[in-house]
């Protein structure tokens, strides 16, 4: 790489320019202790007056000033020739000779809020004015040429440069130069991602011909779904909005199952609802008022299965609740909160994760599967059911309480993994059938589970997540008790199967949507 001088570049010279104005208070005394010529505009320029610093103008520096209403102030030739030039390249100094143009060392700028702006208005002027043009231009320009430029993007590493010039007596090494212009390119490309995929949305383009993708490192984990594999935990957010507030950390798997338990719980009505996942499959959901009731005929569904699984309640926990928890291995628990004491008698669990998903919600953003370089994308199955979703196209008509149930299995039944039976009684879950290549089979495994665990059954009814394509399914369900069915309609042999439904005197529904989970 050469020699000490070549990979050890002095800061001579610095240009600041930055949205983001906490902490310079540090790099600035550091600079000058350093003899560090500043250079800076705008609102950084007064910022760093105000603090009784030496700065020097970017317009004095250039001798233009600032037009179109500050839209251009750093794009200049004497700013990125100075920024870009190749210091042992013989041409280059000439060039800057001739112009009477020096070199800038350190660029240091982040760029307008334009991820924030977002959160905070509708306002399309407002939002297009925060796009930074000069910020990211510059810091492009001291990233390609990191041999000889420190570029630093973000507060978080000031810390970091300080310590830099601290060791090395006011200059920078190669290696860091490198690790910065890395951290940088990225920065300018996920600012950028954001831009893009805000023009995106407005133009309502869901599948554009480049489709980009941004996110921010949560958490590096333990592993993958296996010890041999490396994970990581990224989000689209500055955070995923999951408090963990005791236990040890998530696994891969546990974020799986996470994710698996709060798509289902947040179906639920305001406040109500549990659900137990094991492997991202339902193994026991009940939406009953009374929560701790609630609680016990989720668990009543597949009490083995739930043992070492991860339960999500719609709602606060309290005491009484924590108490049945408390009875039961688990590996997670999610709430909306948790009462004092309810947290006292969970924690007693040093390795229980309790997470608060209060402030969680499902957004509107795209699910992605991968393999290798390719990637399939589609939106969330989320809609919320109502009656008119649905046809009742058998002789015998549901109650009011058939139909509530009916629609409970419906919407259960569309976060199984396919092919998803769902048996319930009483807005719970009775016997889940999941993941079979054949849904014959997934009937005999729900049928199998409700008779094993649940010794006393009112009035049963059955969802499938898409058609019978033969009589066998629904006539093993009819034979096991289940007195209405609701599944979507597309089958060849619809008929025969509402033929079937009259000849037994069950209740048949017909979905107008298909809801496979693979």
């Amino acid at each position: 790489m050469g020699n000490k001088k070549d990979i050890m570049k002095k800061i001579k010279s610095a240009l600041i320019s930055v949205s983001d104005k906490s902490n310079l208070i540090k790099v600035l005394q550091i600079l000058k202790k350093n003899n560090v010529k500043i250079i800076s505009s705008g609102g950084t320029f007064k910022e760093i007056q105000k603090l009784r610093f030496k700065c020097l103008e970017v317009s004095d520096f250039t001798g233009f000033n600032e037009i179109l209403g500050g839209r251009i102030k750093t794009l200049h030739p004497k700013i990125h020739a100075g920024i870009l030039n190749k210091r042992n390249n013989k041409s280059h100094q000439r060039e800057l000779r001739d112009n009477n143009f020096e070199n800038i060392d350190l660029v240091i700028a982040n760029f307008y809020p334009f991820e924030k702006t977002l959160k905070e208005t509708k306002n399309h002027h407002k939002i297009i004015e925060n796009i930074d043009v000069g910020g990211p231009t510059m810091i492009r320009a001291a990233a390609k040429n990191y041999n000889y430029v420190t570029t630093i993007t973000s507060t978080e590493q000031y810390s970091e440069l300080i310590n830099e010039l601290k060791i090395n007596n006011g200059s920078t090494s190669l290696e860091f130069r490198k690790k910065l212009s890395q951290e940088a390119f990225a920065e300018t490309a996920y600012y950028d991602t954001i831009i893009a995929n805000y023009f995106n949305e407005i133009s309502k383009i869901h599948f554009p011909k480049k489709k980009v993708i941004h996110g921010n490192l949560i958490e590096k984990l333990r592993y993958g779904e296996n010890p041999h594999q490396i994970s990581a935990i990224y989000s689209q957010s500055s955070n995923i909005k999951l408090n963990k507030i005791h236990g040890k950390q998530l696994s891969y798997n546990n974020y799986n199952d996470v994710f698996s338990a709060l798509t289902i719980s947040k179906s639920f009505p305001k406040k109500r609802g549990v659900v137990i996942v094991k492997h991202a499959n339902p193994c026991g959901v009940s939406i009953l008022k009374d929560n701790i009731s609630c609680y016990k005929h989720a668990l009543a569904c597949d009490p083995i299965s739930a043992f070492g699984g991860i339960i999500s309640c719609n709602f606060k926990i309290t005491k009484n609740l924590a108490l049945e928890l408390n009875k039961l291995f688990l590996e997670v628990v999610i709430a909306n909160g948790f009462e004092t004491k309810a947290l006292k008698i969970l924690k007693s669990k040093k390795n229980l994760r309790l997470i608060d998903a209060s402030n969680f919600s499902l957004d509107e953003n795209f699910k992605f599967n991968s393999l290798g370089s390719s990637i399939l994308t589609q939106s969330e199955d989320k809609q919320f059911f109502s009656k008119n979703d649905f046809k009742v196209v058998s002789k015998k008509k549901p109650t009011k309480s058939q139909f509530d149930n009916l629609i409970f299995a419906f919407n259960i039944c569309r976060y199984v993994k396919s092919n998803a039976i769902v048996l319930a009684s009483d807005q719970s879950t009775v016997g889940i059938g999941s993941g079979q290549p054949s849904r014959l089979d997934s009937c005999k495994i729900a049928i199998e589970k409700m008779n094993k665990f649940i010794k006393s059954k009112n009035e049963i009814v059955a969802a499938s997540d898409a058609f019978f394509p033969f009589i066998d399914g629904i006539e093993k369900l009819v034979q096991a008790g289940v007195t209405a069915v609701i599944q979507p309609s597309g089958s060849l042999r619809d008929k025969e199967i509402i033929n079937f439904a009259n000849a037994t005197e069950t209740i048949l529904v017909f979905s107008k949507t298909r809801h496979f989970r693979h």
